[in-house]
């Protein structure tokens, strides 16, 4: 842990050094899409994995994500199935999308996460806000666990997912809620 005056960023995570594992369980990855233009679609992936790799300083420190394509819930099947498809996100083509962070900066609650976004073949860089909502201990099984939630938003067009313009919205707000399980 750093020490952090007014004029001083820290340079460490408040966080002990090592593989930060994520909890499942206690994690989410939600997106919002314009419809029309005038109302939106709120969906989740099911499947997805999160690391964080807590270094002695922060450019030691990263952030990576793989979220499975084909896990996309808008609590419709039939639209869920729709979008899969090939004339749509094609999953078979871009069964993944994957973060890799670049740069961590902030401080106490709130932070900024920067990275390189990849779906199928393209990769661009994302910037996420990040609060982080702190450590506690779980009575349970004693295990210590981090909380985060992480907002971004990109435009599809700029993957190559620019398909059904003024039907679907290009932009993309993506929300994270993720725990992460202190190492032992």
């Amino acid at each position: 842990m750093s020490t952090e005056t007014q004029n001083t960023a820290p340079t460490t995570l408040p966080l002990i050094p090592g593989r930060w594992p994520f909890d499942p369980q206690h994690s989410s990855v939600g997106f919002t899409i314009r419809h029309l233009g005038i109302s939106k679609v709120r969906g989740r992936f099911d499947e997805f994995t999160a690391e964080l790799v807590v270094g002695e300083t922060l450019e030691a420190s990263s952030v990576t994500a793989t979220v499975r394509l084909a896990s996309i819930d808008t609590g419709n099947a039939d639209r869920d199935a729709h979008v899969r498809a090939p004339d749509l996100l094609d999953v078979e083509k871009r069964p993944t999308m994957t973060f890799r962070s670049t740069r961590i900066a902030g401080a106490g609650e709130d932070w900024t996460l920067e990275g390189e976004l990849t779906i199928g073949d393209v990769t661009r860089p994302i910037t996420f806000d990040v609060e982080f909502g702190g450590v506690v201990d779980v009575p349970v099984d004693g295990s210590r666990h981090a909380g985060f939630d992480a907002t971004g938003e990109f435009r599809r067009s700029d993957f190559g997912l620019g398909f059904a313009p003024g039907i679907l919205g290009d932009v993309i707000k993506v929300g994270l809620e993720l725990q992460f399980v202190e190492p032992r």
